[in-house]
């Protein structure tokens, strides 16, 4: 059987639309048959994560020369530390016989995939309302009043950007979001130009 190559998948939404949630769920759905690009990055090793699973974690020398050769699908310096994806992750899908590759990165971070990598598909999450969304923020306790207002603002400016992605999912039931996600991924792997080698292998058959 002709093999496909794995469907490049860019989840992105602001800060609190459940993002990551939904990233988790979809990992979890055995028939999906997906896998997460684990990111690099310069910065330390906290308390539990797991070099390779969580991020893998290089020094600033190795990072510079990856992105300056070339391996790397996006990259961004956030607070002193250098974060990206290498292009690798993509070999690393195939051999492990993956369907579907999962980014999780942002707005940014999705325009630099899909410049290197335009057959990729980008997904927006989108919150029920921004009351909603500040409430969650809110919800978590762990931000100053200052840093609230930054993050609602910093979310405001990036659902700015939905137009530059293929498809909105409106996560105001998780369950609703998490299958209309599962939807799209089904529908990407079946587009006829991923299937086509494999229609044409029938042709050719004897």
């Amino acid at each position: 059987m002709t093999q496909t190559e794995p469907l490049l998948l860019i989840l992105s939404s602001p800060s609190g639309a459940g993002k990551t949630t939904l990233t988790q769920r979809l990992l979890q759905e055995k028939g999906l048959g997906m896998t997460f690009s684990v990111s690099l990055t310069t910065r330390s090793p906290r308390p539990n994560e797991v070099d390779g699973q969580d991020y893998h974690f290089v020094d600033r020398e190795t990072f510079i020369a990856r992105r300056d050769a070339g391996e790397l699908a996006e990259w961004a310096e956030v607070h002193g530390n250098l974060y990206g994806t290498a292009t690798s992750e993509i070999d690393r899908a195939r051999e492990a016989d993956a369907r579907a590759l999962l980014f999780d990165v942002d707005y940014q971070g999705a325009r630099q995939i899909k410049a290197k990598l335009p057959q990729a598909v980008g997904v927006f999450i989108l919150p029920p309302s921004m009351s909603e969304l500040r409430k969650r923020l809110e919800g978590r306790g762990t931000e100053s009043p200052e840093s609230l207002s930054r993050r609602f603002a910093k979310a405001q400016e990036e659902i700015e950007h939905y137009p530059f992605f293929d498809y909105l999912v409106l996560n105001d039931d998780l369950q609703k979001a998490l299958a209309e996600l599962k939807g799209i991924i089904h529908a990407e792997l079946c587009r006829r130009p991923r299937l086509a080698p494999r229609a044409e292998a029938l042709l050719r058959s004897e």
